[in-house]
């Protein structure tokens, strides 16, 4: 069914709801805001142009038909250059893997490969070793009555994966970690003139360290996927500057990918752990329950609550018309409380069924590093509850001020 009111009507609600969205409050907790929103139905026409979708199933459909694009290099071309689509920034992410459409994509896609199930053994045995010293770092600094978990953990423990992964040199992986918090910016909804700007810096350092890594690395091919890359572009593109650009961007997007992302799942996943002693008490008794424990964060507050497509040509959805090019915003936050598809839906609950969640996408954009962030999160929580005695937390952590990425800046804890 169609919204009851007019488009106007709903356009100034949702101003409304989103500024509220924008303060810190909101930040902290948007899911009475989400509620709001979907209360007024499955689709709702945005504030600046364009509709926001709460509704799980139409979020569902709209990442696994065809119909539903990427706002790729062209239409970001088609918005005019004066608009945040154009920032150098946003080109840039323009060019990697999640912004393209097929059959580029498909054809990228071939060339990254995947974390087939060899991969992620190998890998398997590098998080845990990873882990353990991580780990060992927070209880020494626990000594002392508490220490950040966010700080000494979630952030640092997928840049030493995917930077062991990738032979990125160690005494880069701190710079690289802040770049990607820096570039992020760019992909939110409603980014200011100086967040641009910040995003615009860190992309521009990312493409000369990356650059200069593949240069490197072409002098000096190993084993590394990397150098497994240049060894696939050079077949796929006789040009060599031309093959390096895709190399470039593959490691652009493998970096984001894994950074950002999974270290909000490491940080909310802990958060979930600590503010209530039964689910601790629930993992050391059910360690079992552990990979249901970490499906059952993404559904409840996933690292990315937004997930932008515009329509191919002119389709309807949930009772309007959207036109050619014209973009929806699909409320992922929101469409993981949608009680038509969760009972009780701000409950949070390991024993529920989650494998419809869409915290990694859905579709032929099904998130490549899927396989990895679980990995990473998994493992983290059978050590944690297995090593340490029950941690506590000592205060509500501070968020970052985002719409789409949501991130921890920091998570104090203590022995309980």
């Amino acid at each position: 069914m169609g919204s009851t009111t007019t488009p106007v009507t709903d356009r100034r609600a949702a101003v409304a709801l989103f500024s509220r969205l924008r303060t810190p409050q909101g930040q902290a907790d948007p899911f009475p805001l989400y509620a709001r929103l979907r209360s007024r139905g499955a689709v709702t026409p945005a504030p600046w142009g364009g509709y926001l979708v709460t509704g799980h199933d139409l979020c569902a459909g709209v990442l696994r038909c065809g119909d539903w694009l990427e706002p790729d290099r062209g239409w970001r071309a088609r918005q005019g250059s004066g608009t945040r689509w154009n920032a150098p920034s946003a080109r840039e992410i323009g060019n990697t893997l999640p912004a393209l459409n097929a059959p580029e994509h498909t054809r990228v896609r071939r060339a990254a490969g995947s974390f087939d199930r060899s991969s992620i053994q190998e890998l398997g045995r590098t998080v845990s070793g990873i882990v353990d010293g991580l780990l060992d770092t927070l209880a020494e600094r626990l000594r002392d009555g508490e220490a950040d978990f966010a700080g000494l953990v979630s952030e640092r423990l997928p840049i030493a994966t995917i930077g062991s992964w990738l032979a990125l040199p160690r005494a880069d992986w701190a710079r690289l970690r802040d770049l990607t918090h820096e570039q992020v910016f760019t992909q939110e909804l409603l980014p200011s003139a100086s967040q641009l700007a910040r995003s615009d810096a860190a992309m521009a350092e990312l493409r000369t360290y990356f650059m200069d890594l593949i240069r490197h690395r072409r002098n000096r091919l190993g084993d590394d996927p990397v150098s497994r890359w240049i060894r696939t572009w050079d077949a796929m593109e006789p040009d060599r500057e031309q093959a390096d650009e895709g190399v470039y961007f593959l490691a652009l997007f493998v970096l984001l990918a894994a950074l950002e992302t999974t270290s909000t799942l490491l940080s909310t996943m802990a958060l979930l752990l600590v503010e209530r002693p039964e689910r601790w008490d629930l993992l050391t008794a059910r360690p079992d329950l552990v990979p249901a424990f970490v499906e059952e964060t993404l559904r409840y507050d996933p690292p990315t609550h937004v997930i932008s497509r515009v329509a191919g040509k002119d389709l309807t959805l949930g009772g309007y018309e959207v036109r050619a090019d014209e973009m929806v915003h699909l409320m992922v936050g929101a469409a993981h409380r949608d009680p038509a598809r969760y009972p009780d839906p701000d409950r949070f609950d390991p024993g529920r069924d989650t494998t419809q969640h869409l915290a990694f996408s859905a579709g032929s954009h099904y998130c490549l590093g899927a396989p990895l962030a679980r990995l990473e999160a998994q493992t983290l929580l059978r050590h944690l509850v297995t090593r340490l005695p029950r941690l506590a937390l000592v205060r509500r952590p501070p968020m970052a001020p985002r719409v789409v990425f949501r991130r921890l800046l920091s998570l104090d804890v203590s022995y309980a």
